[in-house]
């Protein structure tokens, strides 16, 4: 069984310029043979992982060529999305598949969110120590 790695709650501005500490994960994200590093917001209230349209975009992806829309809840149900298959890499741990919502909008931070960040890594939360740990299934 692998160890968890603990990371830092990082320092972020809301879209109301309010600024708190979050946790924030460093992951690669890779579609075909582009790779980027991204820092995902780590939602356990997320129903599903969230993909920005500007990270999609960085990836090399084409919106048009993916016709399965997905539907998102909360505050972002007006957000239209698209289901994509994205691989993930966090820290030295094995890569995995992670399905996103792909928005059109960029007034969202990439989310890690139940369907299917939370079903590929146990996370845990240390709060009031400003540190949270991952460690894959």
């Amino acid at each position: 069984m692998m160890q968890p790695k603990r990371f830092p709650y990082l320092q972020m501005q809301n879209q109301l310029g309010e600024s708190g500490f979050f946790p924030l994960l460093p992951i690669y994200l890779t579609s075909n043979s582009k790779t980027i590093q991204v820092l995902g917001l780590l939602d356990s209230g997320s129903t599903v992982n969230v993909l920005p349209y500007q990270i999609g975009i960085d990836l090399g992806l084409v919106r048009e060529e993916y016709q399965i829309p997905i539907s998102l809840t909360g505050n972002l149900s007006s957000v239209k999305a698209k289901a994509i298959l994205l691989e993930g890499k966090v820290d030295e741990f094995p890569v995995r598949r992670l399905a996103f919502g792909w928005t059109k909008s960029d007034n969202i931070p990439l989310l890690l969110g139940q369907t299917n960040f939370f079903m590929e890594f146990n996370v845990f939360f240390f709060r009031s120590q400003l540190a949270f740990e991952v460690c894959p299934k």
